[in-house]
């Protein structure tokens, strides 16, 4: 794409948003119109693919801090004027060497887009795309099957590995798979979102669960059940007296991530009866009765005062 071309295009206007908006709000943005723009959701609309594109290709630029720098920074030469492109090629007006350290705005836009201005054959633009993915898949890995648009208004179907143990966020590169260049194709990168999971949770390569279990079981002691993301359960020993809030851990049921493999931690919470009576009632009475020189706040007040 010629240099002319990239320093006209207002970015900020293909996305909706203001020259000063945040990295989040410009992400949000992007995540919204690439939804109503997917090719998956277009159906052949190639108006709704161009705009797609350009929705990519402005989000490539603003999401990099440097390369939006660097975009301001030549854009706004632009728009006073510091430069113009006649026809015929090359540049008039201007003195880039304060600005841009005496580079050559040819040169400054093409490497926002991963080239050189005059050097030869460059590679295509590298693209970015958004895949959500299930807490299981990012524990054991997937394979994505993904429909995108390529630079040409085609549909392409992409396939990807994503690897196992992979964090919400986390980027995976598809070589050869970005848009169509002079010395080759360029990368597609694709920034995963992981959804939540109704009881695990993870913190580094551990997996977290939280454990409900009953006033007796706590008091008195119980072996339970523990389900895995494996499928299988473990079973943990409840100590008799275990407080509320006690984290156990399971060695080596977490998450393998290459040669390392965390931990599942346990975490006791014990649950407070909504309602008594009968034989439990007596039961809990007689236990009050029995327990009640305990003071479990004799040093609660005065700890407060330190």
């Amino acid at each position: 794409m010629a240099a002319k071309d990239l320093y006209e295009k207002d970015f900020y206007k293909v996305l909706g948003v203001d020259k000063k908006a945040a990295a989040d709000e410009i992400k949000k943005k992007y995540r919204a119109l690439a939804r109503d723009l997917h090719p998956d959701k277009t159906k052949g609309d190639a108006e709704k693919e161009e705009k797609f594109k350009a929705v990519s290709e402005a989000y490539e630029i603003l999401s990099d801090a440097k390369k939006r720098a660097e975009y301001d920074e030549a854009r706004s030469l632009f728009e006073r004027g510091g430069f113009r492109a006649p026809q015929g090629g090359g540049f008039q007006g201007g003195d880039f060497h304060d600005v841009f350290g005496g580079g050559n705005p040819q040169d400054i836009f093409a490497n926002l887009f991963g080239g050189g201005g005059r050097r030869g054959p460059r590679k295509g633009q590298d693209l970015q795309t958004e895949a959500t993915i299930t807490f299981r898949e990012s524990v054991f890995g997937t394979t994505l099957d993904l429909r995108l648009a390529t630079d040409r208004g085609q549909a392409q179907n992409i396939s990807a590995r994503v690897p196992t143990g992979v964090n919400d966020g986390a980027k995976i590169r598809v070589k050869g798979k970005g848009a169509q260049g002079e010395a080759g194709p360029g990368d597609l990168f694709i920034q995963l979102h992981v959804k939540p999971h109704p009881i695990f949770s993870r913190k580094g390569e551990n997996l977290m669960i939280t454990l409900p279990v009953t006033f007796a079981e706590a008091a008195l002691g119980a072996d339970i059940k523990v389900p895995t993301m494996a499928g299988d359960d473990v079973t943990v020993r409840i100590a008799p007296g275990t407080p509320n809030g006690r984290t156990l851990r399971v060695k080596g049921r977490g998450i393998t991530k290459g040669s390392t493999t965390g931990d599942l931690l346990v975490t006791v919470e014990v649950q407070v009866p909504q309602r008594v009576d009968g034989k439990a009632l007596d039961a809990l009475k007689t236990f009050a009765e029995e327990t009640a020189s305990e003071d479990v706040r004799s040093d609660f007040t005065s700890k407060a005062k330190i």
